[in-house]
């Protein structure tokens, strides 16, 4: 049987764009080095009609941020009809709403940190300080802020009211810091399962400062740790919970979800990603090679899990 013909989408309208046509471009060449047949496309923000003008059998939408991983690519991609890789609609906007993933994971009894959103004519931290302040609707650690200090708490809030005047409707929130370290568990389809199995815990260990933009996309100094160094029982917990919370929100396919672990060696969510990167740094295709997935094997596996979803029905 002939191998399906994929539609690599990479671009977008977000803040990740760059991000997103690094992971597209990896996509296409690891999908073509599987033999399929790739039409590789970069988009902004496309109607239904020029959507439906190009070709592919199933379409491997691999953008990032609240347009293209939150929702609305995804209500195009439903009214398209084709098979496409990744969470539908639903799922897509609650994972993109870090406030509505935490409440997820309160409901099943996941640790997270406490978080509220910001106010931003309130010059005052309603959780104290230290706190984390950061988009609710972005990826990519876009808009960043540790604040242990008053000075960085102004700078944050500026930022934020700076952000919000640029982008009129984007709502930042605060959450407390959490200190530790740094783990990520990525999450795969597995043949005739509904639910996604995690992959091996990885370690992100920056050079200096937070894991920000930079330490993620434009450094190399970052260090990740496969299989790290855990107390007994850590590792399976953070991947039972990621698998368990991802259930949860209806999300399919794959995914990427982070946590702190503290000098406790007790785990904190912070948030899930529906659509990882693929770029030379990203985490998901590092743990996928761990199991024995190369590039292209983790790509065909994503298509096959897309062709396997039952179909959906173009609406007029």
């Amino acid at each position: 049987m002939s191998l399906a013909s994929v539609l690599v989408l990479g671009g977008g309208p977000d803040a990740e764009r760059a991000v997103s046509l690094d992971s597209a471009r990896g996509v296409a060449q690891a999908l073509r080095d599987a033999g399929f047949g790739v039409h590789h496309e970069t988009i902004d923000r496309p109607t239904l009609s020029s959507l439906r003008a190009l070709p592919g059998n199933v379409v491997f939408p691999v953008l990032h941020g609240a347009w293209g991983e939150g929702g609305p690519l995804q209500d195009l991609l439903e009214a398209d009809g084709r098979p496409y890789v990744g969470s539908g609609p639903s799922a897509a906007r609650l994972a993109m709403d870090k406030l509505a993933t935490k409440l997820a994971a309160a409901r099943l009894g996941i640790p997270t940190p406490e978080a509220v959103a910001l106010n931003l004519r309130d010059p005052v931290s309603p959780l104290g300080l230290p706190v984390v302040v950061k988009p609710v609707h972005e990826g990519s650690s876009v808009g960043l802020h540790l604040c242990r200090d008053e000075a960085a708490w102004t700078c944050a809030l500026d930022d934020a009211r700076r952000a919000a005047q640029d982008s009129p409707g984007r709502v930042c929130m605060a959450e407390r810091l959490i200190e530790g370290r740094e783990l990520t568990v990525g999450l795969l389809a597995r043949p005739g399962v509904a639910t996604l199995a995690a992959l091996p815990v990885i370690e992100i260990v920056p050079a200096a400062g937070p894991y920000d933009y930079s330490a993620k996309y434009e450094r190399d100094d970052t260090q990740y740790r496969v299989g790290p160094d855990l107390a007994a029982g850590v590792a399976a917990r953070i991947g039972r919970d990621a698998e368990r919370l991802a259930a949860a929100l209806g999300v399919r396919h794959l995914a990427r979800v982070d946590f702190l672990l503290d000098g406790d060696e007790r785990p904190w969510l912070l948030e899930i990603n529906t659509m990882p990167g693929f770029t030379s740094h990203s985490l998901l295709p590092m743990a996928a090679r761990a199991v024995g997935l190369d590039l292209p094997s983790l790509c065909r596996s994503l298509v096959e899990a897309a062709l396997a979803q039952p179909a959906t029905v173009a609406r007029p």
